[in-house]
Protein backbone atom coordinates (compact mmCIF):
# COMPACT_ATOMS: atom_id res chain seq x y z
CA UNK A 1 0.00 0.00 0.00
CA UNK A 2 1.21 3.48 -0.97
CA UNK A 3 1.52 5.95 2.06
CA UNK A 4 0.00 9.48 0.41
CA UNK A 5 2.38 12.23 1.45
CA UNK A 6 0.61 15.03 3.23
CA UNK A 7 0.53 18.34 1.30
CA UNK A 8 1.46 21.59 3.46
CA UNK A 9 -1.88 24.10 3.89
CA UNK A 10 0.06 27.02 3.76
CA UNK A 11 0.34 28.78 1.04
CA UNK A 12 3.50 29.37 -1.49
CA UNK A 13 3.49 33.15 -0.23
CA UNK A 14 3.75 31.91 3.20
CA UNK A 15 6.55 29.42 2.90
CA UNK A 16 8.59 31.88 0.93
CA UNK A 17 7.80 34.81 3.53
CA UNK A 18 9.14 32.38 6.45
CA UNK A 19 12.22 31.17 4.53
CA UNK A 20 12.56 34.91 4.13
CA UNK A 21 12.09 36.03 7.93
CA UNK A 22 14.63 32.76 9.14
CA UNK A 23 17.32 33.95 7.11
CA UNK A 24 17.06 37.25 7.75
CA UNK A 25 16.62 36.35 11.42
CA UNK A 26 19.76 33.93 11.12
CA UNK A 27 21.56 36.42 9.42
CA UNK A 28 21.23 38.72 12.21
CA UNK A 29 22.17 36.68 14.57
CA UNK A 30 25.57 35.00 12.87
CA UNK A 31 26.25 39.19 12.38
CA UNK A 32 25.75 40.13 15.70
CA UNK A 33 27.81 37.14 17.87
CA UNK A 34 29.99 35.41 15.13
CA UNK A 35 31.10 37.11 11.85
CA UNK A 36 30.87 40.57 10.65
CA UNK A 37 32.27 42.32 7.82
CA UNK A 38 34.10 45.26 7.57
CA UNK A 39 35.95 47.35 4.93
CA UNK A 40 39.10 49.37 5.96
CA UNK A 41 38.67 53.10 4.87
CA UNK A 42 42.38 54.14 5.57
CA UNK A 43 45.97 53.30 5.20
CA UNK A 44 47.05 53.07 8.86
CA UNK A 45 47.56 49.41 9.12
CA UNK A 46 49.53 49.75 5.43
CA UNK A 47 51.30 46.89 4.57
CA UNK A 48 49.17 44.69 6.40
CA UNK A 49 45.88 46.05 5.17
CA UNK A 50 45.02 48.29 2.40
CA UNK A 51 42.40 50.91 2.08
CA UNK A 52 39.42 48.65 -0.12
CA UNK A 53 40.13 45.68 1.92
CA UNK A 54 36.81 43.98 2.86
CA UNK A 55 37.91 41.90 6.33
CA UNK A 56 35.77 39.32 7.79
CA UNK A 57 36.08 39.68 11.89
CA UNK A 58 35.61 36.46 14.03
CA UNK A 59 33.01 37.79 16.95
CA UNK A 60 33.19 35.35 19.09
CA UNK A 61 36.73 33.43 19.18
CA UNK A 62 37.33 35.53 22.36
CA UNK A 63 34.64 34.04 24.03
CA UNK A 64 37.17 30.94 23.90
CA UNK A 65 40.84 32.13 24.72
CA UNK A 66 41.92 35.60 25.44
CA UNK A 67 42.95 38.24 23.27
CA UNK A 68 46.23 38.24 22.27
CA UNK A 69 49.53 40.51 21.14
CA UNK A 70 49.59 40.80 17.40
CA UNK A 71 46.20 40.07 16.97
CA UNK A 72 44.75 42.40 14.79
CA UNK A 73 41.56 43.62 16.41
CA UNK A 74 38.34 46.05 15.04
CA UNK A 75 36.68 47.90 18.07
CA UNK A 76 34.85 50.58 19.12
CA UNK A 77 37.19 54.13 18.56
CA UNK A 78 36.70 55.20 22.55
CA UNK A 79 36.57 59.05 21.65
CA UNK A 80 33.29 58.28 19.34
CA UNK A 81 31.78 54.76 19.80
CA UNK A 82 29.81 55.11 16.52
CA UNK A 83 33.30 54.87 15.14
CA UNK A 84 34.78 51.26 14.18
CA UNK A 85 39.04 51.38 14.66
CA UNK A 86 41.02 48.62 13.46
CA UNK A 87 44.78 47.93 14.84
CA UNK A 88 47.18 45.75 16.55
CA UNK A 89 47.46 44.69 19.98
CA UNK A 90 50.88 45.50 21.14
CA UNK A 91 50.48 45.60 25.01
CA UNK A 92 48.53 43.39 26.97
CA UNK A 93 47.26 43.78 30.54
CA UNK A 94 49.82 44.06 33.59
CA UNK A 95 52.79 44.75 31.02
CA UNK A 96 54.77 48.24 31.06
CA UNK A 97 55.05 49.34 27.09
CA UNK A 98 57.01 52.37 26.66
CA UNK A 99 57.57 53.39 22.80
CA UNK A 100 61.03 55.70 22.34
CA UNK A 101 62.70 56.23 19.32
CA UNK A 102 60.62 54.65 16.95
CA UNK A 103 60.70 51.29 19.31
CA UNK A 104 58.35 49.10 21.66
CA UNK A 105 59.73 48.20 24.52
CA UNK A 106 57.49 45.44 26.82
CA UNK A 107 58.83 45.51 30.36
CA UNK A 108 62.28 47.14 29.30
CA UNK A 109 63.08 44.57 26.71
CA UNK A 110 62.54 45.65 22.43
CA UNK A 111 59.48 44.29 20.95
CA UNK A 112 60.73 42.76 17.11
CA UNK A 113 57.72 43.78 14.80
CA UNK A 114 58.46 42.63 11.72
CA UNK A 115 54.84 44.07 10.63
CA UNK A 116 55.66 47.77 11.22
CA UNK A 117 56.83 50.49 9.20
CA UNK A 118 57.93 53.82 9.36
CA UNK A 119 57.36 55.49 5.83
CA UNK A 120 57.28 59.17 6.89
CA UNK A 121 61.08 60.73 7.08
CA UNK A 122 59.68 63.36 9.45
CA UNK A 123 57.96 61.32 11.76
CA UNK A 124 54.45 62.52 11.25
CA UNK A 125 56.02 66.01 12.21
CA UNK A 126 55.50 64.78 15.84
CA UNK A 127 57.79 63.64 18.40
CA UNK A 128 55.61 62.65 20.90
CA UNK A 129 53.73 60.29 18.35
CA UNK A 130 57.02 58.30 19.04
CA UNK A 131 57.51 59.05 22.92
CA UNK A 132 54.73 56.93 24.84
CA UNK A 133 55.21 55.92 28.55
CA UNK A 134 56.82 54.05 30.09
CA UNK A 135 52.88 53.05 31.47
CA UNK A 136 51.50 50.10 32.92
CA UNK A 137 48.51 48.54 31.34
CA UNK A 138 45.81 47.77 33.93
CA UNK A 139 43.64 44.93 34.02
CA UNK A 140 41.24 45.18 30.87
CA UNK A 141 42.86 47.24 28.97
CA UNK A 142 45.43 47.39 26.16
CA UNK A 143 47.95 49.04 24.29
CA UNK A 144 47.38 49.50 20.58
CA UNK A 145 49.22 50.53 17.61
CA UNK A 146 48.78 50.37 13.59
CA UNK A 147 51.21 48.75 11.91
CA UNK A 148 51.74 52.21 9.52
CA UNK A 149 53.36 54.02 12.47
CA UNK A 150 53.84 57.38 10.91
CA UNK A 151 50.20 57.34 10.55
CA UNK A 152 47.48 55.90 12.81
CA UNK A 153 45.73 57.04 15.16
CA UNK A 154 46.01 55.14 18.19
CA UNK A 155 46.71 54.66 21.96
CA UNK A 156 49.71 56.59 21.96
CA UNK A 157 47.25 60.15 20.92
CA UNK A 158 44.29 58.75 22.95
CA UNK A 159 45.08 56.45 25.60
CA UNK A 160 44.26 52.76 26.65
CA UNK A 161 41.92 50.53 24.78
CA UNK A 162 39.11 48.82 26.97
CA UNK A 163 39.07 45.00 26.60
CA UNK A 164 35.10 45.40 26.72
CA UNK A 165 35.24 47.87 23.31
CA UNK A 166 37.20 44.99 21.09
CA UNK A 167 34.54 43.92 18.47
CA UNK A 168 36.17 40.76 17.61
CA UNK A 169 39.68 39.66 15.81
CA UNK A 170 40.05 40.20 11.83
CA UNK A 171 40.69 36.81 10.68
CA UNK A 172 40.76 37.16 6.89
CA UNK A 173 40.48 39.67 3.83
CA UNK A 174 37.30 38.32 1.88
CA UNK A 175 37.81 41.19 -1.57
CA UNK A 176 40.14 43.69 -2.18
CA UNK A 177 39.55 46.75 -3.91
CA UNK A 178 41.42 49.85 -5.01
CA UNK A 179 38.44 51.96 -3.57
CA UNK A 180 40.40 54.80 -4.38
CA UNK A 181 40.58 54.77 -7.71
CA UNK A 182 36.42 54.69 -8.16
CA UNK A 183 35.53 58.18 -9.39
CA UNK A 184 31.99 57.71 -7.93
CA UNK A 185 30.95 57.52 -4.15
CA UNK A 186 27.20 56.59 -4.65
CA UNK A 187 27.11 53.14 -4.86
CA UNK A 188 24.91 51.83 -7.39
CA UNK A 189 27.37 53.44 -9.85
CA UNK A 190 30.28 52.33 -8.23
CA UNK A 191 29.38 48.62 -8.60
CA UNK A 192 28.90 48.48 -12.42
CA UNK A 193 31.71 50.93 -12.69
CA UNK A 194 34.00 48.34 -11.20
CA UNK A 195 32.34 45.22 -13.16
CA UNK A 196 33.36 47.34 -16.13
CA UNK A 197 36.67 47.94 -14.74
CA UNK A 198 37.77 44.60 -13.10
CA UNK A 199 41.71 45.47 -13.19
CA UNK A 200 40.18 47.47 -9.73
CA UNK A 201 39.95 44.42 -7.98
CA UNK A 202 43.10 43.11 -6.35
CA UNK A 203 42.56 39.12 -7.01
CA UNK A 204 45.95 38.36 -5.68
CA UNK A 205 44.89 39.56 -1.70
CA UNK A 206 41.06 37.09 -1.87
CA UNK A 207 40.90 34.96 0.88
CA UNK A 208 43.72 36.15 2.24
CA UNK A 209 44.26 35.55 6.08
CA UNK A 210 45.62 38.24 8.08
CA UNK A 211 48.66 38.00 10.52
Amino acid sequence: MQLAIPRSKRSPFREYAEALIIAVVLALVIRTFVIQAFVIPSGSMLPTLRIGDYVLVNKFIYAFRSIQRGDIVVFKFPKDETQDFIKRVVGLPGETVEVRDKQVFIDGRPLSEPYAVYADPQGNRALEWYQSGPVVIPAGHLFVMGDNRDNSLDSRAWGLLEEAKVVGKATVVYFSIRSQDIPYTDLLVRVPYVMVHPSLIRWGRIARLIH
